[in-house]
């Protein structure tokens, strides 16, 4: 994760509508003592940095943990930040976007390797390089288009966004900036246009769009793309960083204009827990909610691998490899505000985090660092107490599968390991890593699961002679056979 940005709305979930506080795991020890730690950290960070607000939430498998909300949503009118508190989202619009794009692209509506200009007439950018292929969607949404980075205006300075208008007109006077599919370049102007495809293959406006298909169907009622002027009193005032002197600069209130696909989205912590744990109760499922399961998936896996191999792009979110978890989500800054939603799919566990202080960076009390720290300090004993550890029962019958198989291959050897059946290879450098568990399922019969190679997720079959000794192993669709054999 390398650009989270600033003080924050963190906030872990995994599956279902966020509901009541589940009291169950508040209560557990562990995770009381890891939010504790964190509330501590939080607590000091925001006094000695003199971070404005930020909100704090725990959901796991789609319950509402634990919610509260820390500091000033509004220092002048002396407002506290709460879970309800509105926050504008900045590019985490984007994943809205992408949402967007692949529902019309599984209703036919659409294919990811449609030429930009297909739907969008109006794309004539001078380009640079010729030769190269031509811009599509699939491009657009994995930053790998080659375009600039921004409309032809200085927005982020002045504040003045550009209309749709302007931006179109412009964009025929900007040059693309690498060819397409050889640079990963983080693009606003991308994402401008994945909304406007939004609105032309749809036949109605991005915000009715994105209202109507996304945000309604997920009941997230504090949620706009613009606005509206009843909301305005909960929306955080933004405020800028810390000048040395102390200061920080109330910052106005952007609406992005031509830009608003990429970053004008406004949301609270709870309803953005609806959105995580949509994405969590699809992932599991092969049904269609909003997306296909599978659509959802795939938007959520690496499309673009970055050199480091340490994180890359899906459709729409960044993927990001750490030693104990794989994250996907996003992160976005507009002036006086930041955010960073991270998920982790394989513990149903997401920090999502939203703050109104421009202070950017990986320093501490950043998105990045309470991101990081909710993960190490809470996600573990989370997981432990939702799913309580139940030791495996290893059946005294199954030791006559114990020894070692071979083939022209190399060895596998049938073993108890941790109170469980499972085959290792003997002869690597590291046999923990080639662990596979045996789950049983017939008479000789077992499941082969874990992270091995080969024939993972089939059946192995103990094949058996007269005399009940084991003659031979299948595995899928081959066979080993013990080496005494041999």
């Amino acid at each position: 994760m390398s650009k989270y940005h600033l003080p924050i709305i963190i906030l872990l979930i995994l599956a279902r509508p966020a509901r009541a506080q589940d009291a169950s795991l508040v209560a557990n020890p562990e995770v009381a003592s890891g939010i504790r730690l964190l509330e501590a950290w939080l607590e000091s960070q925001m006094a000695y940095r003199d971070l404005p607000g930020l909100t704090v939430a725990l959901v796991h498998d789609q319950e509402l943990v634990w919610i509260k909300g820390f500091g000033s949503a509004d220092r002048e009118r002396g407002l506290p930040a709460t879970p309800d508190t509105i926050y504008r989202i900045a590019s985490n619009s984007k994943v809205f976007t992408s949402v967007a794009i692949m529902k019309l692209r599984d209703e036919g509506k659409l294919r990811l390797d449609d030429p930009v200009a297909r739907h969008l007439p109006w794309f004539k950018i001078k380009q640079k390089y010729p030769n190269c292929p031509a811009v599509t969607i699939r491009h657009l949404l994995t930053h790998t288009s080659g375009l600039p980075r921004e409309s032809a205006f200085p927005y982020w300075t002045d504040l003045a966004f550009p209309s749709r208008e302007q931006l179109i007109q412009k964009l025929s006077e900007q040059e693309t900036v690498y060819p397409t599919e050889t640079k990963w370049k983080y693009s606003n102007l991308a994402f401008s246009l994945a909304g406007e495809i939004v609105a032309a293959v749809a036949g109605m406006t991005y915000d009715a769009y994105i209202r109507e298909n996304i945000i309604e169907p997920l009941g997230m009622t504090s949620t706009s793309v613009f606005l509206p002027d009843e909301q305005r009193d909960r929306l955080a005032v933004g405020y800028g960083r810390r000048m040395p002197d102390g200061a920080r600069r109330v910052m106005p209130f952007t609406d992005c204009r031509g830009v608003t696909p990429a970053a004008n989205i406004s949301s609270t912590a709870r309803d953005l827990a609806r959105f995580v744990s949509w994405q969590f109760r699809l992932r599991e499922t092969d049904r269609r909610e909003i997306l296909k399961a599978s659509t959802l998936r795939e938007m959520q896996r690496v499309h673009w691998l970055k050199p480091s191999w340490k994180s890359g792009w899906g459709l729409g979110f960044a993927v990001f490899h750490q030693a104990d978890r794989d994250l996907v989500g996003h992160g976005g800054a507009v002036p006086g505000h930041r955010t960073a939603v991270y998920i982790s799919p394989k513990e149903k566990i997401a920090v999502i985090a939203l703050s109104n202080a421009g202070d950017a960076g990986l320093s501490p009390g950043s998105p990045y660092s309470v991101v990081d720290k909710a993960f190490a300090w809470i996600a573990p004993a989370l997981v432990a107490a939702a799913e309580p550890f139940e030791p495996e029962i290893f059946d005294p019958s199954w030791e006559i599968y114990s020894g070692v198989y071979t083939f022209w291959w190399g060895d596998s050897q049938i073993m108890r390991h941790d109170n469980r059946l499972v085959m290792i290879s003997p002869t690597s450098f590291n046999p923990a890593d080639s662990i596979t568990a045996l789950t049983p399922v017939a008479d000789h019969v077992f499941r082969m699961t874990g992270a091995g190679y080969g024939a993972i997720g089939e059946l192995l079959t103990f094949e058996l002679d007269a005399e009940g000794r084991v003659e031979r192993m299948k595995l899928g669709e081959n066979y080993m056979y013990p080496r005494e054999q041999r």
